[in-house]
């Protein structure tokens, strides 16, 4: 999920990756659990609770290969000082990237494997917004299939430039995130007394 457009700083930053979006993989949770294990024994107490977002999280749709991991931590600040040991088990520390209060790490070079998503548990704008479209398209097969069309599309005209790319998305997921946000809130009853 895009959620932004793309700065041509940011594009800088993620201009290497390969985009290519292929069919679901069944492997893909049980890929994230493997990871999230690893990550827990980084962050340790520091964690809350870990997520599988993006699009390997939803069952079905297509997606670039890349399994996106959000850790909701008590302390983001914690997340900085161990960026050594994620880079021990082979991520690169890319600071906040353009989303106030996220710390995000990246996985396998422009064969990216794996993206960290980290938030302090109280940013609960960043953790809605992603946890609400990632069940807003498992809820909605309809909207997958549309989302998985149009990332198909992009990837085929965009395999090179991921900022053309994710800029190609953002209205999509614009939409759909406003939607989503309405959809969870009902969903879970959130906001009524």
């Amino acid at each position: 999920m895009s959620g932004r457009e793309i700065s041509p700083s940011d594009a800088a930053a993620l201009d290497y990756i390969h985009v290519r979006v292929v069919d679901y993989n069944p492997a893909w949770p049980d890929l994230f659990r493997t990871e999230a294990r690893r990550i827990e024994d980084i962050l340790k107490e520091n964690l809350v609770q870990i997520f599988h977002i993006g699009s390997t999280s939803v069952p079905g749709l297509r997606a670039k290969p890349i399994i996106d991991i959000m850790p909701a931590v008590l302390d983001i600040e914690q997340v900085d000082e161990r960026s050594g040991q994620f880079e021990a088990i082979g991520y690169e520390a890319m600071g906040e990237l353009g989303i106030p209060g996220r710390r995000y790490f990246r996985k396998g070079g422009e064969n990216r494997t794996h993206q960290i998503h980290a938030f302090q548990y109280d940013n609960v704008q960043n953790i809605t917004r992603h946890l609400a479209f990632r069940d807003y398209l498992r809820s909605h097969p309809e909207i997958s299939r549309a989302y998985a069309a149009l990332k198909s599309k992009l990837a085929m005209r965009y395999p090179r430039d991921i900022g053309q790319y994710c800029n190609g998305k953002d209205s999509f997921v614009k939409r759909v995130e406003r939607d989503a946000l309405r959809w969870y809130w009902k969903k879970y009853n959130i906001g009524r007394c």
